[in-house]
């Protein structure tokens, strides 16, 4: 497959060109950089001093806020937080570049170095390494002991280091350089440590230096002296002075290759990149054994355990009837479109399904946010929705009466468990178990009469808790009891239809890691999910809906 490829010119004057770039935080606490073109509008409206900047310009629906530094999503309300941090620059770029070369050189090219295409640290690198392996040709780099020669009195042979700092076993602290390495010589020959030795090294005659037969050439080098040539090469570049980056893991069982991980530190490094090759964190998704004797129920939560099963539609009522609830005729329709069939208001409706006992050119308004549609149009939604005396606007998502959802019959336990979860020290830990089991779909969902798979079940989810965690839990269970938490559908993960999926409700499966985004800590959940919750019409008035 052959795709084409492109690079960017930015003015020096731009986010790029001043080393600036911002980015948002995302669920697993870390940070995120915004697309250039993003970054670039932001930093311009930040220059400006302007107290926020709205993104749906350039297509995202996104609201920055400069006084608090959030990220504010326009359609959900959730929040983010952004930083703006300083970065390197992007080199200054001017004349023509030039041809490419091919690396390793053929035997009858020319071993002169390649003239970097500009002077960012990557580049002189690569440039530089390229030169050395053209210089040195096939079969010649040999790995060999090397003794420091004495280091003169106004320079320490420490003084490449920090004070009292030195490099632990089986680390390799990178650094990056912004010479190429071909003309730090005189620096290498400072490092006590095996190095590559040139051609002209391995042609001395026998009985000089150190006295010792040069050892097998790269190719032949086993895992140890792999394992020494890539630590070499990092204390070649902490000889240079440039600020290190560690690279873990260069002497335990890894799938890492330790020379490869040696090689692309460097090269990450000089990129300026942050690199920190070591074995992945343990995932701990469950936590540690609980006997039922530590198992509590929460207070103000009667119960350990709720049942739901099928709700069917409520019946008496036709489309119509329900419709009128939530609606006003308009007698005289206003010159826009209706958004449902694209139509023209004052024109008769565009739907072409099944006639409705209506009349196609009426227009009705709903009452709590106004907008307008054809009536032959929000009849047709609502019968193909779930059909529950419910409405949502399809402009502003307002919801009109009470929406379910079209969850499979199931079971949900939860209670408090003696464990803390991280960032949240404070306070115990309720735990949250969804049981679903496989079954037949029903006339609400997608293939009625298809069995459906459940996979993962039983799910464990967890909440901090906190009075605020307290308060989630019972939202949560309102949307149990909606059918509001699980659909059937096709799993964005697998990719496998029918089957039991979340319905927009965000869960934490993880409970001592945040590998997946799922766990903590994580500051803005909470406020995330009952953000998520109330976009599905469910808030502290729904508690007091279900009470009654």
């Amino acid at each position: 497959t052959i795709r084409p490829v492109r690079r960017s010119y930015y003015d020096p004057s731009s986010a790029p060109g001043k080393g600036v770039v911002w980015e948002w935080e995302n669920d697993s606490g870390s940070w995120t950089p915004y697309d250039m073109d993003v970054g670039i509008t932001i930093q311009r409206a930040y220059e400006k001093q302007h107290p926020w900047v709205d993104l749906s310009a350039i297509g995202f629906c996104y609201v920055i806020d400069f006084a608090t530094m959030g990220q504010i999503n326009r359609q959900t309300q959730r929040k983010r937080r952004v930083r703006r941090r300083l970065d390197m620059v992007y080199p200054l770029v001017s004349g023509t570049l030039p041809k490419s070369q091919s690396w390793p050189a053929s035997p009858g090219a020319a071993a002169a170095p390649p003239v970097p295409a500009c002077a960012c640290p990557q580049c002189l690198l690569v440039m530089s390494v390229k030169a050395t392996v053209s210089a040195a040709g096939p079969g010649t780099a040999t790995l060999q002991p090397r003794k420091a020669p004495p280091a003169p009195p106004a320079a320490p042979k420490a003084s490449a280091l920090a004070p009292g700092a030195k490099v632990p076993n089986g680390m390799a602290p990178v650094r990056g350089s912004l010479k190429p390495l071909a003309a730090q010589g005189g620096r290498r020959q400072a490092a006590s440590t095996p190095a590559l030795s040139s051609a002209s090294s391995t042609t001395s005659p026998p009985g000089t230096g150190s006295g010792k037969a040069s050892r097998p050439g790269v190719g032949t080098l086993n895992r140890s002296h792999l394992q020494r040539l890539a630590i070499a090469q990092s204390r070649v570049l902490i000889a240079s002075g440039v600020p290190t980056v560690p690279v873990k893991n260069l002497t335990g069982s890894s799938p890492v290759n330790p020379a490869l991980a040696g090689i692309t530190g460097i090269l990450m490094s000089a990129a300026g990149l942050p690199v920190c090759l070591t074995r992945p964190p343990k995932l701990v998704l469950h936590p540690p054994p609980v006997s039922k004797s530590e198992i509590q129920s929460i207070p103000g939560i009667s119960h350990t355990c709720r049942k739901t099963t099928k709700k069917q539609a409520k019946k008496g009522k036709t489309p119509e009837e329900v419709l009128k609830k939530y609606l006003q005729k308009v007698r005289h329709p206003p010159d826009e479109d209706c958004t449902i069939c694209m139509e023209r208001l004052s024109a008769p409706s565009g739907y072409k399904g099944p006639q409705p006992a209506l009349k196609p050119d009426l227009v009705g308004k709903l009452v709590k946010c106004g907008h307008v549609f054809h009536l032959h149009c929000l009849v047709a939604m609502y019968n193909n929705g779930n059909k529950d005396g419910s409405l949502q606007c399809p402009t502003c998502k307002t919801i009109y009466g009470v929406k379910t959802g079209t969850q499979p019959p199931g079971k949900m336990e939860y209670h408090i468990i003696p464990h803390t979860l991280p960032g949240h020290s404070d306070c115990k830990t309720i735990r949250i178990i969804y049981n679903i089991p496989p079954g037949v779909q029903g006339p609400e969902h997608p293939n009625p009469g298809k069995s459906f798979t459940a996979r993962g079940f039983p799910r464990h989810c967890y909440l901090p808790d906190s009075e605020k965690g307290r308060k989630v839990l019972k939202l949560l269970l309102v949307a149990w009891d909606r059918r509001l938490i699980f659909a059937i559908g096709t799993s964005s993960t697998t990719g496998e239809s029918d089957t039991v999926i979340w319905n927009e409700i965000h869960h934490k499966t993880e409970f001592g890691s945040n590998l997946t985004g799922h766990g903590y800590p994580d500051i803005n959940y909470l406020d995330n999910v009952l953000a998520e919750l109330a976009a599905q019409g469910i808030t502290e008035e729904s508690l007091a809906q279900e009470k009654d």
